[in-house]
């Protein structure tokens, strides 16, 4: 199954750490970790319609990396996999260059 998001919405798979954290010798279990603020776009929608009836193209594509708010979005379950959909304006920023890990 596919989707396909409408208006200035986006789908986004959330980008998991790899392996346990360990702080001050303890094992922080999956179920305790913080989610990540970190996705990718998997999909994203046509764009914002104005009261005007001009659509707003999207400043996001699918494949970009971006940072979102922690409470940021709706989670929804397709084909086991979990995703988010949100608004483009709940997106603050598109990740750049190196593939380095942003600590919130």
């Amino acid at each position: 199954m596919s989707i396909k998001p409408l208006h200035d919405r986006v789908l986004i798979k959330r980008l998991e750490d790899a392996g346990e954290e360990i702080r001050g010798g303890i094992v922080i279990p999956d179920t305790a970790k913080e989610k990540p603020q970190e996705g990718e776009v998997v999909a994203v929608g046509e764009g914002k319609v104005l009261e005007s009836g001009e659509t707003v193209k999207m400043s996001v594509k699918a494949g970009d990396r971006i940072l979102f708010g922690k409470y940021s979005g709706t989670e929804v379950k397709i084909d086991d996999e979990e995703y988010l959909i949100m608004r483009e304006d709940e997106i603050l920023g598109i990740l750049v260059g190196k593939k380095s890990k942003v600590k919130a």
